[in-house]
């Protein structure tokens, strides 16, 4: 059985994908708790998403520059590490991000994780199946997922 946080390797979610929402919000709203440099910011973001996701270095760094860019956050290197801090500008941003996560509250938030996690799980899954099974096996696989993707659009068509 796979660790919570630990099922999709050191991307996260499948695809290195925020829950329900974006990476740039949420780091505004993680900076909210102070400044930080970027590996802080991964933790604090692991933590707020209960281990079950974490943001690569490859998608923070390069948004963080550009949250600067913008004038969104501020940094300063404090013992050889880059911080990173809430302007004005930024303060705002984060505040609306903050009430637009809050908005859809954290049962709803926890469903969708739960949701994006099985469906890497069974992305690997099928990936084994692929490469270790034979070609009826392969067969079975195809028509089990067909099967699957068809009862989750019944699903939204009941609605």
């Amino acid at each position: 059985m796979e660790a919570p946080g630990k099922a999709h390797g050191h991307h996260g979610w499948a695809g290195g994908r925020a829950p329900k929402g974006n990476v740039r919000g949420l780091l505004l709203a993680a900076l909210l708790e102070g400044p930080a440099h970027g590996y802080e910011l991964m933790r604090r973001l692991e933590e707020e998403a209960g281990g079950r996701w974490r943001p690569s270095p490859g998608s923070v760094y390069p948004l963080l520059q550009l949250l600067e860019d913008e004038r969104l956050v501020s940094s300063t290197d404090q013992d050889g590490r880059k911080v990173y801090e809430l302007t004005q500008t930024g303060q705002a941003q984060a505040d609306q991000s903050r009430l637009t996560d809050l908005a859809a509250g954290p049962a709803e938030a926890a469903a969708h994780m739960d949701l994006r996690a099985e469906v890497h799980r069974l992305h690997s899954a099928a990936r084994q199946v692929g490469t270790a099974g034979d070609a009826a096996q392969v067969e079975h696989a195809v028509a089990i997922v067909r099967t699957a993707r068809q009862a989750l659009y019944r699903l939204l068509a009941d609605q």
